[in-house]
């Protein structure tokens, strides 16, 4: 069976896109990174994930990208955004470098491993102001993949592939009910607490389409409340 690396946060993108490629027919290689991030509890949600999805093989790598600051995701002194996505304004949650560094490490893993994909859950409608989640900035990782490697001098580099970076928030969250994603282990929250905070932009993003796509059961109940509210 072919392989594929997956690059697994624990969030509902990244498990929506595991599963994907398994049912893509591919054998799945799970990497997980501790970066910093002040929701590290997303960790224990992509261990979760891996073992019902039934990968075998996962990877969990420490790369403290946060010590140098620069994103509220890192610092916990700096507040979350709770107004939630503003056009054309980059979100303080964005991780300098953050998808370069995962990227780059997936490559090393799929060459050594001898994966010919790399699933990615990035997505560019929700955030679309992250610059590291655009169709652009896929295409020219996919050049250096293909520069920057034994097999892509060979004309074998692993495929970069995206299958949620065009979709919305709650046609993730319906692929994922199609593709048996264990949705309820999944996390998104932003804020670092035991239970998700129901405030943060990623928590109303997805509480939002929970609730859209029939699914309010697996909203928080300050998410729900909120929506109530907006209705």
């Amino acid at each position: 069976m072919a392989k594929a690396v997956v690059l697994l946060s624990g969030g509902l993108d990244s498990a929506t896109a595991a599963a994907q490629a398994m049912a893509d027919g591919y054998e799945a290689i799970a990497l997980s990174f501790r970066y910093g991030q002040r929701h590290v509890r997303e960790l224990e949600a992509a261990r979760s994930v891996a073992a019902a999805l039934g990968i075998n093989q996962h990877f969990f790598v420490d790369v403290n990208i946060a010590q140098w600051g620069g994103s509220s995701l890192t610092d916990a002194a700096e507040p979350l955004p709770e107004s939630g996505v503003v056009a054309g304004e980059i979100p303080s949650t964005y991780v300098p470098g953050r998808n370069t560094v995962f990227i780059a490490l997936a490559l090393s893993l799929a060459e050594a491993q001898q994966a010919s994909v790399i699933y990615l859950g990035i997505n560019a409608v929700d955030y679309s102001g992250y610059p590291d989640c655009r169709p652009d900035y896929l295409a020219a990782f996919q050049q250096l993949a293909t520069l920057s490697s034994k097999v892509g001098i060979e004309g074998q580099a692993p495929q970069l592939v995206a299958p949620l970076i065009h979709d919305h928030k709650v046609d993730i969250v319906r692929r994922a009910v199609a593709l048996g994603v264990p949705i309820p282990a999944t996390w998104s929250c932003y804020a670092g607490g035991a239970e998700a905070c129901g405030r943060c932009d990623s928590c109303r993003i997805r509480d939002r389409a929970l609730i859209e796509a029939g699914y309010p059961e697996w909203a928080t109940e300050i998410g729900r409340s909120l929506i109530s509210l907006q209705s």
